[in-house]
């Protein structure tokens, strides 16, 4: 046994969105702390550079591309995880879609059955593939990214926080089913990251300085701030952690920002 609560060694970890963003940052720190990362996007490209980077700085990773919104290739990924891997212990539900800004009233079914599909429903299937492979090692963790737009309301991402709050209600209920089984099921709500999928926030100064302004820490995040939350939550130091909501906005929620 270690005395480092964070040590990671011995652990099989998918990420899903993990080719950009914070969902590379998380596969970057899970396989520093020393466990074994598959790297999952649609893009096998993006994956196997994101696989490169790591092994190139001595971690280990696997690159298995899947869609989120296919159910089949969900389940091709976790199968593909434990073929490659021998098991799996570690599931962060990180890749989501938001494919329109503005008010409710605005929006059409397509694009409300495909965030919510995407955003939701993937996750779902995600876990109920993965789970009885966590059961099987004796438990595990899970993380959905969730985000600060699923615990306040928005004028202009409305459908997007409506799939987040969806995603903080699942982990609650995933963490009472599974918990007798040793898995623990948590989120992750961060506020505006400097990501490519977040751009049109952090890059527009109409959003930004105001934001930054209403922030007790004064500027937004990085991937890195949230990276360091999922290794916790995955390790043994979260050991007691489950179904639970971690905010990680710098402050802006608890001042009133925007």
């Amino acid at each position: 046994m270690t005395d480092d609560l964070f040590d990671l060694r011995g652990k099989v970890a998918i990420v899903t969105g993990s080719s950009r963003g914070i969902g590379r940052a998380i596969a970057e720190r899970l396989a520093q702390r020393g466990a074994a990362v598959v790297i999952s996007s649609r893009s096998t490209e993006a994956c196997a550079e994101t696989v490169q980077a790591i092994t190139g700085a001595g971690g280990s990773a696997h690159a298995i591309a899947a869609h989120i919104g296919k159910k089949e290739q969900l389940e091709a990924l976790v199968e593909g995880t434990v073929e490659h891997f021998g098991g799996l212990d570690i599931v962060v539900a990180n890749a989501a879609v938001n494919p329109y800004y503005g008010p409710l009233s605005g929006i059409g079914d397509e694009a409300w059955d495909r965030i919510l599909n995407s955003n939701v429903r993937s996750t779902l299937w995600l876990c109920n593939f993965a789970f009885p492979y966590l059961m099987k090692r004796g438990g595990g963790a899970a993380i959905f990214l969730s985000s600060i737009a699923g615990i306040k309301g928005t004028d202009v991402l409305g459908a997007y926080g409506v799939s987040k709050t969806a995603l903080i209600g699942l982990a609650r209920n995933l963490a009472v089913e599974w918990g007798p089984r040793g898995i623990r099921v948590n989120c992750l709500a961060p506020g505006i990251v400097k990501t490519e999928f977040a751009k049109a926030l952090w890059d527009n100064p109409a959003i930004a300085e105001p934001t930054i302004r209403a922030t007790p820490l004064r500027r937004l995040g990085e991937p890195d701030d949230i990276a360091g939350a999922a290794v916790f939550l995955a390790s043994a130091a979260g050991g007691f952690v489950t179904g639970q909501t971690i905010v990680i906005d710098g402050g802006v929620t608890l001042a009133g920002g925007i």
